[in-house]
């Protein structure tokens, strides 16, 4: 769950850093119309996964100064300072939300009967394990997809470039 978080806001950063200088938008909720006791659940399978909420902030301390990089402050020392300043204590204030989105996300997919099987597995001896590990698996997962990516970025590169030349859109495609 932590890998979730994490990923999805490096990639929402990555992708939407221009976006950043327009005035804040409220989170996207999906519509749910969960009952009482499944949305519960759900609240309670998204607080069992998340863990500690300041190891999983602290986490995202570095991926951040580089999305901040990105933005065009390049000095690695006031990237992290703008971190440290305005995105965690930013992040921090409004990670219920988060939480809340996570969890109406949760309900309109599983039952309430996964749901509880599901909270009921966080609360073994193994689902603390998982959520404790769950940093260490999301590097090692995230380095496994790199150097699987890195090695399939030759082949993609070579289909990419003919499927554009079939459309027509070579000038398009980026030679290097």
């Amino acid at each position: 769950m932590r890998m979730v978080v994490l990923y999805g806001l490096l990639g929402l950063g990555l992708i939407t850093a221009p976006a950043l200088a327009q005035a804040p938008a409220k989170p996207a909720v999906p519509q749910v119309s969960a009952d009482p006791e499944r949305l519960a659940a759900a609240r309670e399978v998204v607080a069992a996964a998340q863990g500690d909420r300041a190891a999983v902030l602290a986490a995202m301390k570095a991926p951040m100064a580089g999305v901040m990089q990105q933005m065009g402050l390049t000095d690695p020392k006031k990237a992290q300072v703008m971190v440290d300043e305005v995105v965690l204590p930013t992040l921090s204030e409004r990670y219920d939300d988060l939480l809340a989105i996570q969890a109406l996300s949760f309900a309109a997919v599983l039952s309430k009967e996964d749901l509880k099987a599901v909270a009921a597995f966080y609360a073994t001896p193994a689902g603390r394990n998982l959520v404790k590990a769950q940093p260490q698996l999301s590097q090692a997962m995230l380095t496994g997809m790199q150097q699987w990516m890195g090695t399939l970025m030759p082949q993609l590169k070579e289909k990419i470039e003919k499927a554009a030349a079939t459309h027509g859109w070579s000038n398009e495609i980026k030679r290097r």
